[in-house]
């Protein structure tokens, strides 16, 4: 008796600024489908215009899960992703319809198809006792005893990044074991699923100037009230949420520290430097069948490999 054949979950992913969201509601309409998002930014309420969600209008129209779900100061995790769109892969086929997942937080995708943290939440206490440390020492003194404790995963870890160091130590003190040792304990859902990935890709001069052209319509479409919103409401720009490019160059402007012409150009830089690293990112951790988003009938050209696989 032949085995049973794997339900097909399909990925849409690339640098940002590529279509992906335009691409994912064309194949949603097509497939029955509905999309999760992989943005750890759009996760965040109060953030829509930066993050450059899709409109309440799309999201009408084809459902979306994972956008709106916590406030920036709350914490959400490529490992708390994974284990959300593991159980709404499992209700969107239920229901009968196919999953799409789309966005571009690599780190989000890698753990959804390479396997789930199975280490401990965060630990707020900890975490604020550890930031207290690196301000008092630096950061270097906090890497080195990282260095001491579990050097497998410090070879993984730069020493100027201080997230992934707080968050390495964070889960030797709750379990007296080290991060390195939950990485290589991790469940993988791979064998339950089939998915078939794709990433888009565009010419790089055309690419940047959908990004300057997108950053300019955010700006039109109120961004620096957002973030006025933001602040008013009294939410830390030190917070993972919050400090990324755009909300940071805007808060620097509301600040007086630079103007907005300088503010916007910053922002149109980093999210330039950003979709570079985000390609060179994708095309030596993932999988992906790349698609020229400016191919004729992208959406087509998806269906075609989809029903192939």
């Amino acid at each position: 008796m032949p085995e049973k054949a794997l339900p097909k979950i399909l990925v849409i992913t690339g640098p940002t600024a590529t279509g992906k969201t335009r691409i994912g509601i064309e194949l949603a309409k097509k497939l029955n489908g509905e999309i999760i998002s992989a943005d750890s930014r759009q996760v965040y309420k109060l953030m829509d215009i930066g993050t450059a969600k899709p409109s309440l209008e799309e999201r009408k129209e084809i459902s979306h899960h994972l956008i709106d779900i916590c406030f920036p100061d709350q914490t959400y995790s490529a490992g708390l992703f994974a284990k959300d769109a593991t159980n709404l892969i499992e209700q969107i086929l239920n229901r009968g319809k196919m999953p799409i997942i789309v966005g571009g937080t690599g780190l989000y995708l890698k753990a959804l198809l390479q396997g789930i943290f199975a280490g401990p939440g965060a630990d707020q206490k900890i975490r604020e006792k550890l930031n207290q440390e690196v301000e008092q020492y630096g950061l270097h003194k906090v890497y080195a005893r990282l260095q001491e404790l579990d050097q497998a995963a410090a070879a993984k870890i730069s020493p100027k990044d201080r997230i992934r160091t707080i968050r390495a130590l964070e889960v030797y003190e709750l379990t007296g074991k080290p991060i390195s040792y939950w990485q290589s304990h991790k469940e993988s859902i791979v064998s339950r699923f089939k998915f078939i990935c794709f990433g888009i890709d565009l010419d790089r001069k055309k690419l940047y100037e959908k990004i300057n052209l997108r950053v300019d319509q955010m700006m039109s479409n109120g961004f620096l009230d957002e973030v006025r919103n933001i602040d008013r409401l009294g939410y830390s720009f030190d917070l993972p949420a919050l400090r990324t490019f755009g909300y940071l160059d805007m808060l620097d402007y509301l600040q007086g520290k630079i103007g907005l012409e300088d503010a916007t150009e910053k922002f149109k830089q980093k999210t330039r430097n950003f979709a570079k690293r985000q390609l060179t990112w994708f095309r030596h951790q993932l999988e992906l069948s790349w698609i020229e988003a400016e191919t004729a009938n992208s959406d087509e050209v998806i269906l075609e490999a989809l029903a192939r696989a």
